[in-house]
Parts: C-alpha cells; sequence; structure tokens
C-alpha cells in the first residue's frame, strides 16, 4: 500500500498531462473532425481508433525506452526531467500563443478518398506512429510518472491508463464533432482552453525541473 502512495502522484499527474495534451485540437483529432463531419460518424470513429492505437505504442516504446535507460543510467533521470520539463514549457508557450490568436477551427477530410471503417483505422495508426513530435510528447508525459527504481507496474498503469483516455477521448471527439453546431460551440470555447492548457502545462513544467526524485 506504502509503495502506491509513493508512485499515484506521479502517474495521476501523467493522465492529467495527457488528457488535457489532447482537450487542444492538434493534426490528428483535426483530422478526425473532419472526417466525422465530410465522410461520416462511423469512419471518424475509425480514424480514432487507429490514433489511439498508434498512442498506445508510443506509450510502449517510451515507458521501455526510458525504464531501459534508468535501470542502466540512475543518473539519466536528471537529463530525462530537464528534458521533459523544457518540453512542458513549450507546450505552455504554445498554448499561451495560440489563446492570444482569433481564428476559426479549421478541420478537413483525410485526402485519398473514402475507405473502409478498418482502412480509416489503419490510417490513423500510421499518421499517429510516423508523427516525430508524438515520441517528444510521450518522453515528457512519461517522465512525470516514472522515477528512479520505479517497479514495472508503475509504467503498465501509464500505458494502459492513458490508452484508455486516448480511445475514449478519441471517439468521443469522433461522435461529437459530427455536427456543425459542436465545432462552433468549441470554436467559441478554444481560447480559453487553450490559456488553461498554457497554465496546466507550465506548472507541470516547472514541477518536474525542479523536482529533485
Amino acid at each position: 500500500m506504502q509503495e502506491i502512495t509513493v508512485f499515484l502522484p506521479g502517474i495521476l499527474l501523467a493522465y492529467a498531462a495527457f488528457l488535457l495534451a489532447i482537450s487542444s485540437p492538434g493534426p490528428n483529432i483535426l483530422a478526425i473532425i473532419g472526417t466525422s463531419m465530410g465522410v461520416g460518424r462511423n469512419s471518424g470513429i475509425g480514424l480514432a481508433i487507429g490514433v489511439a492505437l498508434g498512442s498506445l505504442a508510443w506509450a510502449v516504446l517510451a515507458v521501455a525506452g526510458l525504464s531501459a535507460i534508468l535501470a542502466t543510467y540512475a543518473s539519466a533521470l536528471l537529463a530525462i526531467k530537464l528534458f521533459g520539463g523544457a518540453y512542458l514549457l513549450w507546450l505552455a508557450f504554445k498554448s499561451f500563443r495560440s489563446a492570444m490568436q482569433d481564428h476559426d477551427l479549421e478541420v478537413s477530410e483525410l485526402a485519398g478518398g473514402k475507405r473502409t471503417a478498418f482502412g480509416y483505422a489503419r490510417r490513423g495508426f500510421v499518421i499517429q506512429i510516423t508523427n516525430p513530435k508524438a515520441a517528444l510528447a510521450w518522453i515528457a508525459i512519461i517522465s512525470l510518472g516514472l522515477k528512479t527504481g520505479a517497479p514495472v507496474w508503475v509504467g503498465m498503469a501509464i500505458v494502459l491508463g492513458t490508452f484508455v483516455l486516448s480511445l475514449v477521448i478519441h471517439i468521443l471527439y469522433a461522435i461529437a464533432f459530427s455536427t456543425p453546431l459542436m465545432v462552433r460551440f468549441y470554436g467559441k470555447a478554444r481560447r480559453y482552453i487553450q490559456a488553461a492548457l498554457g497554465s496546466f502545462f507550465s506548472i507541470a513544467g516547472i514541477r518536474l525541473l525542479l523536482s529533485r526524485e
């Protein structure tokens, strides 16, 4: 029980960072929204499942890689934390900059014509797994939850938890944004959401940089 209380705050912080990160539509989410609106809800859900599976693959790679590094070089934790903190502060800067800009949410369908639901899922996986920025984001997220000497279950909890969040949130995007009404509503709230994200990433980044554990 004591071991759980030691690692639980970091795991929850990793969940929160991931959850808020996908609250701000990037290219993958905009593709899900555009596909749901232009092609249909089921196609958007297929694309969402593929993106979630791509996120799962990156999470597994990040946890495995960082765990191996920490097991061999305990001193590497400092470098990982510095990188993760700097990246979170960069995300904060981008969020604040987006909040200050006045523009509408721009969505579009995937190029290449219509596909089967499986085809959209495969396309979503390829888009996510070939995105180099996803690797940087996952290193930052995982570094929030991993500590030197963390047992295997900590990494598994982060991977499985973020996968469930990814699957649920991306599918909800596909369902909710299948109507133009939701797009207009999100467009009005976008600046407030970006400002909140900037605040969170600033706090998380500073916390990670100042952490001594």
